[in-house]
Protein backbone atom coordinates (compact mmCIF):
# COMPACT_ATOMS: atom_id res chain seq x y z
CA UNK A 1 0.00 0.00 0.00
CA UNK A 2 1.49 3.57 -0.80
CA UNK A 3 1.87 6.52 1.27
CA UNK A 4 -1.16 8.18 -0.06
CA UNK A 5 -3.71 5.36 -0.02
CA UNK A 6 -2.40 4.53 3.41
CA UNK A 7 -3.28 8.45 4.09
CA UNK A 8 -6.63 7.87 2.30
CA UNK A 9 -7.22 4.60 5.12
CA UNK A 10 -5.93 6.67 8.14
CA UNK A 11 -7.94 9.50 7.41
CA UNK A 12 -11.21 7.11 7.02
CA UNK A 13 -10.15 5.14 10.33
CA UNK A 14 -10.02 8.90 11.85
CA UNK A 15 -13.21 9.84 11.24
CA UNK A 16 -15.20 6.70 12.83
CA UNK A 17 -13.28 7.66 16.15
CA UNK A 18 -14.35 11.43 15.68
CA UNK A 19 -17.92 10.50 15.30
CA UNK A 20 -17.64 9.54 18.74
CA UNK A 21 -17.02 12.70 20.19
CA UNK A 22 -20.48 13.74 19.95
CA UNK A 23 -21.82 11.29 22.11
CA UNK A 24 -19.29 12.44 24.84
CA UNK A 25 -20.53 16.40 24.32
CA UNK A 26 -23.71 15.35 26.25
CA UNK A 27 -22.93 12.32 28.56
CA UNK A 28 -20.19 14.04 30.31
CA UNK A 29 -21.39 16.68 32.70
CA UNK A 30 -19.22 19.45 32.02
CA UNK A 31 -19.45 22.37 30.34
CA UNK A 32 -17.28 22.63 26.73
CA UNK A 33 -14.23 24.96 28.17
CA UNK A 34 -13.73 21.90 31.32
CA UNK A 35 -14.09 19.25 28.34
CA UNK A 36 -11.47 20.58 26.14
CA UNK A 37 -8.55 21.90 28.65
CA UNK A 38 -9.03 18.45 30.33
CA UNK A 39 -9.32 16.52 27.30
CA UNK A 40 -6.55 17.93 25.73
CA UNK A 41 -4.04 18.10 28.85
CA UNK A 42 -4.72 14.17 28.75
CA UNK A 43 -4.31 13.48 24.96
CA UNK A 44 -1.38 15.39 25.24
CA UNK A 45 -0.04 13.57 28.00
CA UNK A 46 -0.99 10.09 25.98
CA UNK A 47 0.84 11.31 22.92
CA UNK A 48 3.90 12.06 24.86
CA UNK A 49 4.55 8.74 26.41
CA UNK A 50 3.74 7.00 22.77
CA UNK A 51 6.22 9.17 21.07
CA UNK A 52 9.05 8.23 23.96
CA UNK A 53 8.41 4.82 23.86
CA UNK A 54 8.79 4.43 20.23
CA UNK A 55 12.30 7.03 20.55
CA UNK A 56 10.93 10.14 18.14
CA UNK A 57 12.77 13.02 18.07
CA UNK A 58 9.47 15.74 19.38
CA UNK A 59 11.08 18.65 19.08
CA UNK A 60 10.34 21.86 16.42
CA UNK A 61 12.75 23.49 14.40
CA UNK A 62 12.92 26.82 14.55
CA UNK A 63 10.97 29.60 16.21
CA UNK A 64 9.06 29.99 13.25
CA UNK A 65 7.97 26.57 13.29
CA UNK A 66 7.18 27.00 17.22
CA UNK A 67 5.24 30.01 16.55
CA UNK A 68 3.53 28.19 13.69
CA UNK A 69 2.25 25.33 15.71
CA UNK A 70 1.26 27.56 18.87
CA UNK A 71 -1.16 29.83 15.92
CA UNK A 72 -2.25 26.25 15.14
CA UNK A 73 -3.08 25.29 19.30
CA UNK A 74 -5.02 28.10 19.65
CA UNK A 75 -6.96 27.02 16.80
CA UNK A 76 -7.57 23.69 17.48
CA UNK A 77 -8.77 25.60 21.27
CA UNK A 78 -10.57 27.36 19.67
CA UNK A 79 -12.19 24.85 17.37
CA UNK A 80 -12.72 22.02 20.40
CA UNK A 81 -14.78 24.76 22.71
CA UNK A 82 -16.75 25.98 19.84
CA UNK A 83 -17.51 22.09 18.97
CA UNK A 84 -18.52 21.22 21.43
CA UNK A 85 -20.95 24.56 22.73
CA UNK A 86 -22.67 24.04 19.92
CA UNK A 87 -23.65 20.30 20.72
CA UNK A 88 -24.69 21.06 23.94
CA UNK A 89 -26.94 23.88 23.24
CA UNK A 90 -28.57 22.23 20.46
CA UNK A 91 -27.90 18.30 19.21
CA UNK A 92 -25.17 16.03 18.39
CA UNK A 93 -26.38 15.83 14.84
CA UNK A 94 -26.59 19.85 14.33
CA UNK A 95 -23.41 20.78 16.04
CA UNK A 96 -21.56 18.23 13.94
CA UNK A 97 -23.44 19.08 10.49
CA UNK A 98 -22.72 22.83 11.51
CA UNK A 99 -19.39 21.95 11.53
CA UNK A 100 -18.29 20.08 8.60
CA UNK A 101 -19.08 23.66 6.78
CA UNK A 102 -15.78 23.32 7.21
CA UNK A 103 -14.79 21.40 3.83
CA UNK A 104 -16.16 24.52 2.07
CA UNK A 105 -14.58 26.76 4.00
CA UNK A 106 -11.11 24.62 2.95
CA UNK A 107 -11.80 24.63 -0.46
CA UNK A 108 -12.03 28.37 -1.02
CA UNK A 109 -9.60 29.08 1.33
CA UNK A 110 -6.99 26.48 0.39
CA UNK A 111 -6.14 27.58 -3.67
CA UNK A 112 -5.58 30.82 -2.61
CA UNK A 113 -2.28 29.94 -0.42
CA UNK A 114 -1.02 28.34 -3.92
CA UNK A 115 -2.17 31.21 -6.01
CA UNK A 116 -4.96 29.25 -7.64
CA UNK A 117 -8.57 29.15 -8.25
CA UNK A 118 -10.75 26.26 -6.96
CA UNK A 119 -11.42 23.83 -9.13
CA UNK A 120 -14.27 23.55 -10.80
CA UNK A 121 -15.24 20.10 -9.51
CA UNK A 122 -14.00 21.36 -5.77
CA UNK A 123 -17.11 23.78 -6.32
CA UNK A 124 -19.36 21.38 -7.21
CA UNK A 125 -18.44 19.11 -4.74
CA UNK A 126 -18.52 21.66 -1.75
CA UNK A 127 -21.87 22.51 -3.37
CA UNK A 128 -23.04 19.13 -2.83
CA UNK A 129 -22.12 18.89 0.80
CA UNK A 130 -24.04 22.24 1.49
CA UNK A 131 -26.85 20.76 0.04
CA UNK A 132 -26.86 17.53 2.30
CA UNK A 133 -26.07 19.73 5.53
CA UNK A 134 -29.30 21.29 4.34
CA UNK A 135 -31.31 18.14 4.55
CA UNK A 136 -29.80 16.98 7.48
CA UNK A 137 -30.88 20.21 9.78
CA UNK A 138 -34.12 19.12 10.80
CA UNK A 139 -35.62 22.96 11.99
CA UNK A 140 -33.92 26.21 10.65
CA UNK A 141 -35.86 28.45 12.81
CA UNK A 142 -34.46 31.27 14.70
CA UNK A 143 -36.27 30.95 18.27
CA UNK A 144 -34.66 26.87 17.69
CA UNK A 145 -31.86 25.83 19.74
CA UNK A 146 -30.55 24.85 16.02
CA UNK A 147 -30.21 28.16 15.29
CA UNK A 148 -27.40 28.55 18.37
CA UNK A 149 -26.01 25.05 17.13
CA UNK A 150 -25.05 26.50 13.33
CA UNK A 151 -23.55 29.46 14.78
CA UNK A 152 -21.05 27.41 17.00
CA UNK A 153 -20.66 24.80 14.56
CA UNK A 154 -19.83 27.15 12.34
CA UNK A 155 -17.25 29.36 13.85
CA UNK A 156 -15.81 25.77 15.04
CA UNK A 157 -15.49 24.75 11.29
CA UNK A 158 -13.70 28.46 10.16
CA UNK A 159 -11.15 27.79 13.04
CA UNK A 160 -10.80 24.13 12.05
CA UNK A 161 -10.07 24.95 8.38
CA UNK A 162 -7.64 27.65 9.11
CA UNK A 163 -5.47 24.93 11.35
CA UNK A 164 -6.32 22.19 8.09
CA UNK A 165 -4.56 24.77 6.08
CA UNK A 166 -1.80 26.10 8.31
CA UNK A 167 -1.10 22.07 9.26
CA UNK A 168 -0.63 21.40 5.37
CA UNK A 169 1.18 24.26 4.05
CA UNK A 170 3.67 25.00 6.62
CA UNK A 171 3.43 22.26 9.40
CA UNK A 172 3.66 18.84 7.07
CA UNK A 173 7.15 18.47 7.55
CA UNK A 174 6.04 16.86 11.35
CA UNK A 175 4.41 13.34 11.75
CA UNK A 176 0.39 13.43 13.01
CA UNK A 177 1.54 12.44 16.78
CA UNK A 178 3.91 15.00 17.34
CA UNK A 179 1.66 17.54 15.62
CA UNK A 180 -1.47 16.97 18.00
CA UNK A 181 1.02 16.30 20.83
CA UNK A 182 1.84 20.20 20.70
CA UNK A 183 -1.90 21.53 19.52
CA UNK A 184 -2.99 19.29 22.20
CA UNK A 185 -0.68 20.59 25.13
CA UNK A 186 -1.36 24.51 24.20
CA UNK A 187 -5.19 24.20 23.53
CA UNK A 188 -5.21 22.28 26.92
CA UNK A 189 -3.23 25.56 28.65
CA UNK A 190 -5.03 27.70 26.83
CA UNK A 191 -8.59 26.75 27.99
CA UNK A 192 -7.29 26.19 31.49
CA UNK A 193 -7.53 29.44 33.15
CA UNK A 194 -11.22 29.40 32.18
CA UNK A 195 -12.46 26.30 33.76
CA UNK A 196 -15.69 26.22 35.81
CA UNK A 197 -15.08 23.22 37.90
CA UNK A 198 -12.46 22.31 40.48
CA UNK A 199 -10.66 19.03 38.92
CA UNK A 200 -10.34 17.72 42.41
CA UNK A 201 -14.62 17.13 42.68
CA UNK A 202 -14.87 15.38 39.38
CA UNK A 203 -15.78 11.61 40.10
CA UNK A 204 -14.19 8.74 38.81
CA UNK A 205 -16.81 8.25 36.11
CA UNK A 206 -16.58 11.24 34.27
CA UNK A 207 -12.38 11.08 34.16
CA UNK A 208 -12.59 7.84 33.00
CA UNK A 209 -14.83 9.08 29.93
CA UNK A 210 -12.68 11.84 29.36
CA UNK A 211 -9.91 9.76 29.44
CA UNK A 212 -11.84 7.93 26.78
CA UNK A 213 -12.41 10.80 24.89
CA UNK A 214 -8.62 12.11 25.42
CA UNK A 215 -7.34 8.81 24.48
CA UNK A 216 -9.64 6.79 21.42
CA UNK A 217 -11.40 10.18 20.10
CA UNK A 218 -8.72 12.92 20.44
CA UNK A 219 -4.84 11.56 20.32
CA UNK A 220 -5.31 8.45 18.29
CA UNK A 221 -7.83 10.25 15.28
CA UNK A 222 -6.48 13.79 15.12
CA UNK A 223 -2.66 12.27 14.97
CA UNK A 224 -4.12 10.29 12.18
CA UNK A 225 -6.16 12.71 10.67
CA UNK A 226 -2.80 15.33 10.84
CA UNK A 227 -0.44 12.59 9.20
CA UNK A 228 -2.90 12.15 6.27
CA UNK A 229 -2.23 15.67 5.40
CA UNK A 230 1.47 14.74 4.68
CA UNK A 231 0.08 13.13 1.37
CA UNK A 232 -3.58 14.61 1.15
CA UNK A 233 -4.53 18.15 0.57
CA UNK A 234 -6.64 19.88 2.79
CA UNK A 235 -9.59 20.17 1.06
CA UNK A 236 -9.55 16.75 0.35
CA UNK A 237 -9.07 15.96 3.55
CA UNK A 238 -12.22 18.45 4.42
CA UNK A 239 -14.61 16.82 2.00
CA UNK A 240 -13.76 13.37 2.73
CA UNK A 241 -14.31 13.81 6.67
CA UNK A 242 -17.90 14.79 5.39
CA UNK A 243 -18.71 11.05 6.43
CA UNK A 244 -18.25 11.78 10.43
CA UNK A 245 -21.80 13.29 10.21
CA UNK A 246 -23.25 10.44 9.33
CA UNK A 247 -21.04 8.23 11.72
CA UNK A 248 -22.00 10.57 14.43
CA UNK A 249 -25.75 10.53 13.53
CA UNK A 250 -25.96 6.88 13.65
CA UNK A 251 -24.10 6.86 17.04
CA UNK A 252 -26.14 9.27 18.17
CA UNK A 253 -29.43 7.32 16.88
CA UNK A 254 -28.35 4.17 19.02
CA UNK A 255 -26.62 5.27 22.31
CA UNK A 256 -28.39 8.85 23.07
CA UNK A 257 -31.84 7.94 21.10
CA UNK A 258 -31.76 10.94 18.65
CA UNK A 259 -33.62 9.24 16.12
CA UNK A 260 -32.89 10.45 12.12
CA UNK A 261 -35.54 11.47 9.64
CA UNK A 262 -36.43 11.41 6.29
CA UNK A 263 -34.06 14.20 5.28
CA UNK A 264 -31.22 13.30 7.77
CA UNK A 265 -30.65 10.26 5.71
CA UNK A 266 -31.12 11.88 2.18
CA UNK A 267 -28.73 14.40 3.63
CA UNK A 268 -26.64 11.33 4.37
CA UNK A 269 -26.29 9.76 1.38
CA UNK A 270 -25.43 13.33 -0.34
CA UNK A 271 -22.61 13.64 1.68
CA UNK A 272 -20.78 10.17 1.61
CA UNK A 273 -21.62 10.51 -2.17
CA UNK A 274 -19.77 13.83 -2.29
CA UNK A 275 -17.14 12.03 0.14
CA UNK A 276 -16.64 8.86 -2.03
CA UNK A 277 -16.18 10.90 -5.02
CA UNK A 278 -13.48 13.33 -3.62
CA UNK A 279 -11.97 10.10 -2.21
CA UNK A 280 -11.94 8.48 -5.70
CA UNK A 281 -10.35 12.07 -7.15
CA UNK A 282 -7.46 11.41 -4.87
Amino acid sequence: MDEKRKSLFGLHVSNILFAGTGLFSKLIPLPAIDITALRCLMAAGALLVIITLIKRRVLLTGVRDWLLMGLAGLLMCLHWVTFFHAMQVSTVAVGMIALYTYPIITVLLEPFWQGQRPHRADLYCGIAVLGGVCLLVPDFSLRSSAALGLFWGTVSALAFALRNVLQRHYLAQYRGDTSMFYQALIAGLAALPFVQHDPVSITCPIWLQLGLLAFFCTAVPHSMFAGSLRELKAKTAGLIGCLMPVYGVALAWLVLGEAPTLTTVLGGLVIVGAAAFESCRA
